[in-house]
Formats: structure tokens, C-alpha cells, sequence
């Protein structure tokens, strides 16, 4: 069966690696794809990389356009996919890859987004430890589909394992990460130039006003596995118990983020406990990969792929569970994530028209 797919937000870059990566898949035709201000302009001229897409043309955004067709990716800033969602009941299955409907508090998106708040869809991170199993299992069959946030996810992978199994104590973690600005999107911003990049870092959104905190406190409390004895904050209700610094950087590399994460290590528990509990979460998975002891990713090594890669160091003298994870923000982070959530809810091979092949030098 072919599926017909209607892609939102065309000429942005999540939009156009949605794109890239469904050019190569064999069930789906890329029907019709939308933009706002740069509407009736051909696709080729903003996404000029596209070169099987270049017959399409960039049309309005509207619930009439985006309507008829078998799955809608929704790539837009956050808050605008609300307004088109509420409209799109009859199209069996929905992808947002913004935040409208990722969060499950009213409070938090209050906080750290306002506007009007719209109900949460199932998460598009597969891998993601969740109550005992894994957020696969809820993706079978979904019909609406919120993917991550590219910093939230990679955050979220890195520690889920370690919370599931009680390996550490949640309510002290700190995460720093490298970013690439793709990840801020497309539109002209001065701090967003060449000239104010190169040759810097920049940190942004320091003391906790990010708006992927709720997000990584929400899929790190879901990994929790209700019925087991605690060791640490386990056995808390919702995201009680779990606490983040979360300090993101700007650096000069076009894609991709490296996040260094870190959280105490409970008690009792030994090196071969904290090892084994994420080598038994990702050890059967092809896109999220724990490296050999010692070793340690490079954004590098992700680039073009649809990869999580992580190192793990136990420093006891810090007592502190260490974790670098490495993925291509716009693939892994977004796009990535949002084609394998489609093909697990189509029933469709999880790997198709995805590669954990990155691109080097």
C-alpha cells in the first residue's frame, strides 16, 4: 500500500528532512506540501538539496489543503499546530513535530510556552523506557503523534535507563549541551548569523527557563517502573522527585547536539548494576547505541543518521553517573524520530528509509 503524505512547513528545515527522508521511502508519495509566507514559490528554491521534489510547489497552509490525505507531518513553530490539528479529525494519522502536543500539564505549558494548551498525543521516541516497557508498544496503531524535542529526547535517553531501573537518583541531574542552531529553525535571527557563530559559543536559556525541561521531567518520569521496590525516587507520582539543570550551547556546527549528562548514583548499587541497566534497555535497539566501555561519541559519527550514540562513565569519586549521547538534531532529534514513530503506527518495517550509516568526513 502507498501511503499519500502532506507535509506542513515545507521550506523550514525540520520540514525539509522530513523531506529527505521520505523521499527514499517506498510506501509513501509526497503529495502536497505547504508553507506560509514562502506559498507558491517551487519547493526546489528553498530546499534546493531536494533534488526528486523538485516538481512540487509550495501551497497555503490550510485545514482544506492539508485534508485528503493518508498522514500529515506538521512542521511548524510551536503553537501554530493546534489550530490545524483541532480541523483534521478525518485524516487517519497525524505527525507534530512541535511542542502543542507533546506536553501532558496544563501548568507547564502555561510556563514555558502559553497560548492555548491542546491534549497530548502518544511521544515519538520508540526507545524511550516507559513503565516497565517501552514507548514503542504505545505507537502500534497510533493515529496522532507528537515528536520530540530534539534536546529533550537526547536528555531523555540518556538518563531513562538509569531511572527505570533505580540506578540513580533523579533529583540532581545536570545536563549540558552542544547545539547546532538548525535546531532554532529557519527564520533570520541576528544571534542566529555566521558572523555572530563562528568562533563562539553561546550559551542560551540559562536557569531553568528552557522550554524541554517539562518534556525531559515528563518522559523521565514516565520511565519509571510503578510497581518496583525504590531505591531512589522511583516510586514518586508524576515528575515529583525529578529535578534538572539544563544549560543548552550554541556552537558553530550546522547539525547535531552532544549532551553530557549527569546524575548521583544511588545507593548500594554497583558499576555492573549501572552498566547493565542501560545496556539492557538498548542492547537488542539499531538506532539508540551504548559504545564499548572507555568510549565516547563524536557529533560526527551521527551526522546524517538516524542514531543515538552514547558513552557511560561512572565516576565514583563524584559519585555521579556520567552519560554523553550524540545525535543529529534534524534526523534522531526530529525528522528521524518522527518517520520511525510513522512506520511503527502503519505497521511498516521500524528501519525503513532510515540508515545508521552517518556521512563523513
Amino acid at each position: 500500500m502507498t501511503y499519500s503524505v502532506a507535509v506542513s512547513g515545507a521550506s523550514g528545515y525540520a520540514g525539509g528532512e522530513i523531506l529527505r527522508l521520505l523521499a527514499a521511502h517506498p510506501d509513501i508519495e509526497i503529495r502536497t506540501v505547504t508553507a506560509h509566507s514562502n506559498a507558491g514559490q517551487p519547493l526546489i528554491e528553498h530546499q534546493p538539496h531536494l533534488r526528486s521534489l523538485a516538481h512540487l510547489e509550495l501551497q497555503e497552509t490550510t485545514p482544506e489543503i492539508l485534508a485528503g490525505h493518508d498522514i500529515v507531518f506538521l512542521a511548524l513553530p510551536h503553537g501554530q499546530s493546534g489550530q490545524y490539528t483541532d480541523a483534521l479529525g478525518d485524516v487517519p494519522l497525524i505527525i507534530d513535530a512541535g511542542a502543542d502536543h507533546r506536553l501532558e500539564s496544563v501548568a507547564d505549558w502555561d510556563r514555558f510556552y502559553g497560548g492555548a494548551f491542546h491534549d497530548p498525543w502518544t511521544y515519538g521516541v520508540p526507545e524511550l523506557p516507559f513503565r516497565g516497557g517501552k514507548q514503542r508498544e504505545r505507537l502500534v496503531g497510533a493515529t496522532r503523534i507528537a515528536a520530540p524535542g530534539c534536546n529533550a529526547s537526547t536528555v531523555s535517553l540518556s538518563l531513562a535507563p538509569g531511572v527505570a531501573a533505580g540506578v540513580i537518583d533523579p533529583s540532581d541531574i545536570v545536563s549540558v549541551l552542544a547545539v547546532g542552531p538548525s535546531g532554532a529553525g529557519k527564520s533570520l535571527k541576528p544571534h542566529l548569523l555566521g558572523s555572530e557563530l563562528l568562533g563562539t559559543a553561546n550559551p542560551y536559556a540559562v536557569g531553568g527557563v528552557h522550554r524541554h525541561i517539562p518534556e525531559i521531567r515528563q518522559a523521565l518520569a514516565a520511565a519509571r517502573v510503578p510497581d518496583a521496590s525504590s531505591r531512589s525516587a522511583r516510586s514518586a507520582t508524576g515528575d515529583e522527585g525529578i529535578r534538572i539543570s539544563f544549560t543548552p550551547v550554541l556552537v558553530p556546527m550546522a547539525r547535531g547536539i552532544l549532551a553530557t549528562s549527569s546524575a548521583p548514583i544511588a545507593d548500594g548499587v554497583t558499576d555492573a548494576d549501572i552498566r547493565g541497566a542501560w545496556e539492557a534497555a538498548y542492547g537488542d535497539e539499531t538506532f539508540v547505541q551504548v559504545l564499548p566501555e572507555g568510549s565516547f561519541p563524536r557529533t560526527a559519527d551521527v551526522l546524517g543518521a538516524n542514531t543515538a550514540l552514547m558513552g557511560l562513565a561512572i565516576d565514583r569519586a563524584a559519585n555521579r553517573v556520567v552519560v554523553v549521547t550524540a545525535v543529529d538534531n534534524l534526523v534522531k532529534g526530529t525528522a528521524g524520530a518522527a518517520v520511525q514513530s510513522m512506520n511503527i503506527a502503519l505497521g511498516l518495517p521500524e528501519d525503513r528509509a532510515l540508515t545508521v550509516n552517518g556521512v563523513a568526513p
